[in-house]
């Protein structure tokens, strides 16, 4: 029994002495829960211990109370450390100024070398490159096969022919638009007298037009 009380004693004053140093180390105010929560996972402190070593370290004058409202805030004592110039503070200002452009810059320099490296990573390595090269070589080797196989081949169309096709399909086209211009013009003249419209007249007769059809007329 003795031997857990010395340990429950021994850890309270080390964790007092943690929490002082830590309000010192800051020197600015926090609650018990706020340093609970920044210490509870580096040092293991529970969050009854880390008040009752605040109201102790308060009562003993290590470091100060106040109220807020329903909530004590502590901080360290002030008296401890020395007066601060102006020239001091206009140091530590300056001081300030330099470390943030400093961690500005580190991180530019942290974003751009997270860029360079998202884009390293979603490179090819030399092993997937050597394997891609090799199934584009053999993709080329097939077309290779396939344009020897076209060249060889004893059934490729004339000039003479070629030429011959073209005209038969001007022809063709010519003969279509002849005939379309025909029937439309029919088909007016048909209207000029019907009672009903186009579209109907259409029906009637069971005709179905190349925009029925969806068939464009191609150009000779």
């Amino acid at each position: 029994m003795a031997s857990i009380c010395t340990a429950l004693i021994v850890f309270f004053i080390t964790g007092a002495s943690i929490i002082l140093a830590y309000l010192n180390e800051k020197n600015r105010p926090y609650s018990a829960q706020d340093v609970f929560c920044n210490l509870q996972k580096q040092h293991g402190l529970g969050k009854t211990a880390v008040v009752k070593a605040m109201e102790l370290l308060a009562q003993e004058g290590k470091i100060k109370e106040k109220m807020y409202g329903k909530q004590k805030i502590y901080f360290a004592d002030q008296s401890q450390f020395r007066d601060v110039s102006d020239a001091d503070l206009k140091a530590m200002d300056k001081q300030i100024s330099e470390l943030s452009a400093e961690v500005q810059t580190l991180t530019q320099s942290c974003r751009q070398l997270d860029t360079e490296l998202k884009e390293l990573n979603s490179s090819l390595t030399t092993e997937e490159m050597m394997a891609e090269i090799q199934e584009l070589k053999a993709e080329c080797s097939g077309y290779r096969e396939r344009l020897e196989k076209i060249k060889s081949a004893t059934n490729h169309v004339t000039p003479e022919e070629k030429e011959k096709v073209y005209k038969e399909r001007d022809v063709y086209v010519k003969e279509w638009k002849k005939r379309k211009r025909l029937a439309s013009d029919m088909m007016n003249a048909i209207l000029e007298g019907y009672p009903k419209s186009k579209k109907e007249f259409l029906e009637e007769v069971g005709v179905e037009t190349d925009e029925d059809c969806k068939v464009v007329l191609p150009t000779t």
